[in-house]
């Protein structure tokens, strides 16, 4: 099995959480932040739904350095779940397209990621994709939830039953 064939189960199956999760974002309450340091509800989750960019960029891009960026920044002002959602379909099909392409020595070549001068990391593609895009979703999606819980929104069931579904696995 090649690594894009195993990424691409794990990707199938967070991308799918993400939607559940976004398909769930009340609009009127895109402004809510639980606390003065966090992001705008509506914020988040066009984060979520952009996120998969990020590692189509470390797919196809030799190297990102912030300090001069190939690519403009995702937009991430809330317009609307199904705004958000057509987002997230955009980003997830561009990364799922070149991880599918990606040769075994593709992801194990290294990936520099910098703002000018000061290196961020400078792994394989891999360990960046994982650690940068990948995680980086799923700890926002899970960040979602928290806000969901604290405004009322039923959680889906993303990985088990939560308090406000069963589990009914895909």
């Amino acid at each position: 099995m090649t690594i894009a064939e195993i990424l691409l189960a794990d990707f199938d199956l967070e991308i799918a959480n993400t939607r559940r999760t976004l398909e769930r974002v009340p609009e009127d309450q895109a402004d809510f932040k639980p606390h003065e340091k966090s992001m705008p509800l509506g914020r988040l989750a066009m984060h979520c739904a952009t996120l998969p960019l990020f590692g189509y960029y470390i797919l196809s891009d030799e190297n990102m350095d912030l300090s001069a960026p190939r690519h403009p920044h995702a937009d991430l002002a809330f317009k609307s779940r199904a705004d958000c959602l057509r987002q997230l379909e955009v980003s997830a099909t561009r990364c799922r397209t070149a991880l599918a392409a990606a040769s075994d020595a593709h992801w194990q070549a290294p990936w520099r990621f910098s703002f000018g001068p000061q290196v961020i990391s400078e792994h394989s593609r891999l360990l960046t994709y994982r650690a940068m895009c990948f995680n980086h979703l799923v700890h926002h999606v899970a960040q979602l939830g928290v806000y969901y819980r604290l405004l009322g929104v039923p959680l889906p069931a993303l990985y088990g039953p939560s308090a406000d579904e069963p589990w009914a696995p895909k």
